[in-house]
């Protein structure tokens, strides 16, 4: 049975949308885990609920507040109509706010486990040469975590292609604009379209499974460099 044009069109744009959050996740999260990880501040345990929040929130709630806070009254919404930008309800901009929002967890938190595994004796043996804070970062914590960084991205990438609570929430189910796989699959059983349906059911499937056998390569190999 040939995949019909709103389906590819909801790969496409679930492939975008997971590769965007997951380049701005990593960028965003790696700095936040490196301050969980190091800091002794007491903001420590409210940040870091406040990251893990996801992770126990429905989503449709989740989903609803986001909704809330980018639309026309809500004080995203009142910014971005200032600055000329329009309300971001409904659009892809709002998908990727949303899913950075709902994926933040999983990309903190394998970073902030690498760093924490790693200590402080890299740094240290760092500073010992002169190395700048920045530059023991960048070449000593990163290549240390690795497999943190790595473990982040797959997960990121991989709850965002299976993301949909928020993604309905935010989006509204607009062909060709923010219409993810989850979304179009919902659409298909609605319509009693059960043979679409499960065609592209059937990839998500495929998909997580190798999300999984990705996973656990990267454990395997992180063992072994273990001394």
């Amino acid at each position: 049975m040939p995949i019909a044009k709103e389906a590819w069109q909801a790969i496409w744009l679930t492939f975008e949308l997971a590769a965007s959050t997951t380049v701005l996740l990593l960028l965003l999260a790696t700095p936040l885990a490196w301050w969980l990880a190091r800091t002794r501040s007491r903001l420590r345990v409210p940040v870091s609920a406040l990251v893990t929040m996801p992770l126990v929130l429905p989503p449709s709630v989740l989903g609803f507040y986001l909704l809330v806070a980018m639309g026309p009254d809500g004080p995203l919404g009142r910014l971005t109509q200032a600055l000329g930008l329009g309300v971001l309800s409904f659009t892809f901009t709002g998908l990727l706010i949303g899913s950075i929002v709902y994926s933040l967890p999983f990309a903190v938190q394998p970073m902030q486990h690498a760093f924490e595994a790693m200590g402080s004796r890299p740094l240290e043996v760092a500073a010992t040469l002169r190395a700048s804070p920045i530059d023991a970062f960048f070449t000593v914590a990163l290549p240390q975590a690795r497999s943190g960084l790595l473990t982040a991205a797959v997960l990121s990438f991989a709850h965002t292609v299976g993301e949909f609570g928020v993604v309905l929430m935010i989006g509204g189910n607009i062909p060709g604009q923010t219409r993810v796989v989850s979304t179009q699959i919902y659409g298909y059983v609605e319509a009693m379209e059960y043979a679409s349906a499960h065609w592209l059911a059937g990839g998500m499937l495929l998909f997580s499974f190798a999300v999984l056998l990705v996973l656990a390569s990267l454990r395997r190999s992180d063992t072994r460099v273990l001394p």
